[in-house]
This record gives C-alpha cells, sequence and structure tokens, in this order.
C-alpha cells in the first residue's frame, strides 16, 4: 500500500513540473470546505473559494459548490452537485465576468497508513461554458458550449502533534489533482491535459470538527497554444459537522 501512494504521488506530481516555458503569474486563493451531517449515511457538500487575477489585481473567480454525499462502507463517499463559477474574462484591452455552470459526480475514499491520512477522489464534471463576445469594451456572453472533464486528487495529511488520535495540533499537507478533458476538446483548449494543481501547506486542528491551513499551490495550465504557470498562495479551513 505504501509503495502504491508513493507512486501515485510522484506520477501526480510529475505532471505538475512545467515541460515548456509559459506565462508565470502569482495569485492569491481564499477556500472554504464544509461537510455537514444530515443523517446517518447523508451529508451536505458545500465549497466556497475566492481567487484573485495576476498580482491580486482584481477578483478572478468566485465558485460556489454544493453537493450531496452519501457516505457508504470503508471510507467510501458518493456524491453529486452543482458548481456556479463566474470567471474574469480578458480579451486584449476588454474585460467582463462570465459564468460557467457545472454538474459534478465523485468517488471519494478516505484511509489510513499508521498516522497518514489519505484521501483519494476521483470527479466527473460536466461544464457549461460561456461564449465571449467583445460589444463596446466588455466582454459579455453570447451563447453556451459543452466540454466534460474527469480530475483525479490524492490528499495526504500528517499530524506533527504525539498522540494515538489526533483531535487537535499541527499538521502538513501535500497534495496533487490532475485534470483532464475528456469530452468536447474543442471548447476547451483542443488537448486531453488540461491542467494540475501541486500544493503543500501547514496546518492547525482547533477541534476534530475544525482546520485552518495555508500553503502553497502550483498551478499549472495547459492552453491551445501557451502555458501558464500560476504561483498561489491560498488560506482555507475545513468544517466537518
Amino acid at each position: 500500500m505504501k509503495k502504491t501512494i508513493f507512486t501515485t504521488a510522484l506520477f501526480l506530481i510529475g505532471f505538475g513540473l512545467p515541460v515548456l516555458q509559459g506565462q508565470t503569474q502569482f495569485s492569491g486563493w481564499l477556500a472554504s470546505f464544509n461537510t455537514i451531517k444530515t443523517g446517518k449515511k447523508t451529508s451536505l457538500h458545500t465549497d466556497i473559494q475566492w481567487r484573485s487575477s495576476d498580482r491580486w489585481a482584481h477578483t478572478q473567480t468566485l465558485l460556489l459548490r454544493p453537493g450531496l454525499n452519501l457516505h457508504l462502507k470503508k471510507g467510501f463517499t458518493l456524491s453529486t452537485g452543482y458548481a456556479f463559477i463566474s470567471n474574469r474574462r480578458v480579451i486584449g484591452a476588454a474585460t467582463g465576468y462570465l459564468t460557467e455552470h457545472r454538474a459534478w459526480e465523485q468517488l471519494l475514499y478516505n484511509h489510513k497508513v499508521n498516522r497518514l491520512s489519505v484521501a483519494h477522489r476521483l470527479r466527473l464534471e460536466q461544464r457549461f461554458l460561456p461564449k465571449a463576445l467583445v460589444v463596446d469594451d466588455r466582454v459579455e456572453k453570447e451563447g453556451t458550449g459543452y466540454a466534460s472533464r474527469v480530475r483525479y486528487f490524492i490528499r495526504n495529511v500528517y499530524p506533527l502533534s504525539r498522540g494515538p488520535e489526533f483531535s487537535k495540533g499541527v499538521f502538513a499537507a501535500l497534495q496533487n489533482e490532475v485534470f483532464l478533458n475528456i469530452g468536447n476538446t474543442r471548447q476547451v483548449n483542443g488537448k486531453l491535459f488540461d491542467q494540475n494543481r501541486l500544493y503543500l501547506a501547514m496546518g492547525y486542528r482547533l477541534s476534530p470538527s475544525f482546520d485552518l491551513e495555508a500553503g502553497y499551490f502550483n498551478h499549472y495550465t495547459q492552453g491551445s497554444s501557451s502555458f501558464t504557470n500560476n504561483h498561489v498562495i491560498q488560506a482555507a479551513g475545513y468544517l466537518r459537522l
């Protein structure tokens, strides 16, 4: 099991290493991830994210993602939901905010390797993407395109405080997520590979139900003809009720 996790992590981290010189950006992200129980095997999922543009000049993205969870045996959780994403678009000197709507489904598997907590997530997304049009120096919506995407995520959390059960204290987190376009790629970048997010963070567990953390994201995105390597500082909260 340890060898499998280590090999998977190296494979995914490899996606995060740029292979061509492209555009470099610096931004900040704020995120809140929440799970609220509604029954013995059900819960509500919500995550709210704010992201800045390059050098924190503007709001780049506002993301709202509610969902429903079904908790199965042995650490498995099935989820489905909706996502609202408002993105800042720039075309020449024109700017504007356009909204993407998504449906999503995912399978989450949590397990432990000694004191290390490991989460694997496979997510499918059906994306309804706004088509952009410049009108009087503004970017506006002109129709909608469709594309689909698959995402695989692995997150490792290691407590730095001693004790048999980790309910409070400092922890380190390492995660990676790779995004692949699997349907109608001409609506996005025309390629299978979409992006990779490699993240290293330090956090503090205030209670068994609440974590705070901050860290560095290497957000590597492939466009139709160039690459963007975005260096991100993120602060996040995790609530489990």
